[in-house]
């Protein structure tokens, strides 16, 4: 692995070398303070003052510094805080300028790769000890293993924040008015699932299943034992590509797109594409995002006002047990780069958001002004939570890892399509849910490199073993390419992570 020094010094080599093209203003070294300066924090310790506090969001489509939620995090924590986001386009390049620049940003949220890549190159600041003195909400509200995803060699970098915690997101539907006319019951296993297809395909001359492009593994795969991208057998990490159930999910989609019981678009429909042929009456099944039920549902209903709809539980394996996959990993990095002239002021900060009363506001805003409390749920009080709330999870900087999952519902019980359909999800897989044993990993130079571009390829060709326009047969040929692109050297320190933490 190269050596901090070598990684920061070709970071700001390469990012000053963009800088000299682009005459950006930022790019003098001279012209800001040096890395490491905590001279304003112990001026303001001093003078029993606030400094105002510089941050860096990830690109969105608001101002920052006009939001409610932002007002809000001045008011309860007495932080003047000045917020800049990166730029849509190029937001790694610019990310390097400021850092190259020594830009005195003191905080930072920066997504896994953004994370990892200034983190080994020294660029941002070891937080253990600010922690200690002051971060007591924060080790409150942040679950021990959750640290382990923003811990390189022995030393935390930033506050892991880890979203609304594990849900599932989508999950089969069917058409229960078609199963009622053709005295069909609900498929519970995989066996039972095609007939119902081919019973439909044959007396409704209709698509018995049809999906996208982008959601070909879930509830069929899962029912094979493919759940999520990294599984552990016999102590040791294995992904997806290389295990044995992957080929015999394969082989049983083949045989429901060779039979005409899979929607022969499939390859090329969008999610879109897929949820018109739903709601439009011209397939029977479909895997549902709760995210998309609202419409999907209003949808069908216009559509065919006598149309009813049953989400199908989890299919069972051959031991007659159902498994559903989800991931738990850390979604950003909330981290305080080196050249940050306020560092204890940035913790002092992190931790105040996450005293419990001041996060909740942040979370669900104000009772009876934003949400309200009914059979001990919240709910949200329209259209303020909309108006005030809309952006606030992007001014989270870690959550209450607790009570965020309970506050975060509110924003799903909008709609009471949408609200429903997510709590069948969730009642659905209680129990059942198996978690990527890398979701708290922290992020790993191979993996971190290779992970999309393998993806693609591992996608792409499952969809061609799937139509049959590649057989099955060349699967280990393909295995073999998938290793030597990238894939041993992600399982190799998939492993040497998981080995470590024994």
């Amino acid at each position: 692995m190269m050596k901090k020094s070598a990684r920061l010094a070709l970071i700001l080599g390469l990012s000053l070398a963009v800088a000299g093209c682009s005459g950006s203003p930022n790019s003098d070294p001279a012209a800001t303070p040096a890395a490491g300066n905590n001279e304003g924090d112990t001026t303001s310790q001093q003078e029993g003052t606030k400094p105002g506090l510089r941050m860096i969001m990830q690109y969105s489509l608001f101002d920052p510094n006009k939001e409610y939620t932002g007002q809000y995090i001045k008011e309860k924590t007495g932080y003047d805080i000045e917020y800049e986001m990166l730029p849509a386009e190029n937001a790694d390049e610019k990310l390097n300028l400021l850092v190259a620049g020594n830009e005195s940003f003191d905080l930072m949220k920066l997504n896994a790769a953004q994370f990892y890549n200034l983190a080994t190159a020294g660029a941002l600041e070891p937080i253990d000890e600010l922690l200690k003195e002051h971060g007591n909400y924060i080790n409150q509200a942040i679950k021990p293993e959750s640290w382990g995803s923003a811990t390189i060699d022995g030393k935390i970098y930033a506050l892991p924040e880890a979203g609304a915690g594990v849900s599932i997101g989508e999950e089969l539907v069917i058409r229960q008015d078609w199963l009622d006319e053709l005295g069909l019951e609900i498929p519970s296993n995989t066996d039972e699932l095609y007939t119902v297809l081919k019973t439909i395909k044959e007396k409704k001359k209709i698509i018995p299943l049809t999906g996208s492009k982008d959601s070909i593994y879930g509830d069929i795969a899962a029912a094979f034992g493919v759940l999520t991208d990294w599984k552990v057998v016999d102590g040791k990490i294995v992904h997806k590509a290389e295990q044995p159930e992957m080929k015999e999910f394969l082989a049983y989609m083949n045989k429901l797109y060779s039979e005409g019981l899979v929607d022969t678009e499939m390859p090329l429909n969008t999610a879109a594409k897929a949820i018109e042929k739903f709601s439009g009456g011209q397939a029977a099944v479909y895997k549902l995002a709760w995210w998309n039920a609202g419409n999907t549902i209003n949808a069908l209903s216009k559509n065919f006002p006598d149309a009813t709809v049953s989400v199908i539980p989890y299919l069972k394996n051959k031991e007659g047990k159902a498994s559903i996959g989800a991931v738990a990993n850390t979604t950003w990095f909330i981290a305080i780069p080196k050249a940050s002239k306020h560092k204890e002021d940035a913790m002092e900060l992190l931790n105040a958001k996450l005293e419990p009363e001041t996060f909740k506001g942040m979370a669900i805003g104000i009772e009876g002004v934003h949400h309200e409390v009914k059979d001990g749920k919240y709910y949200p009080i329209l259209p303020k939570f909309n108006d005030d709330l809309n952006n606030a999870s992007a001014f989270m900087t870690g959550v209450d890892e607790e009570n965020y999952p309970v506050y975060w519902q509110a924003r799903v019980r909008k709609d009471p399509v949408l609200q429903a359909y997510y709590e069948d999800f969730q009642k659905n897989s209680e129990g059942i849910v198996v978690v990527d044993p890398m979701s708290l990993a922290p992020p790993i130079e191979a993996i971190s490199k290779n992970t999309l571009k393998l993806n693609k390829l591992l996608d792409d060709n499952v969809l061609k073993f799937i139509a049959g326009s590649e057989p099955l047969d060349s699967y280990d040929q393909f295995l073999a390419q998938w290793r030597a692109e990238g894939g041993a050297d992600m399982v190799s320190s998939a492993n040497e992570w998981y080995q470590s933490t024994k």
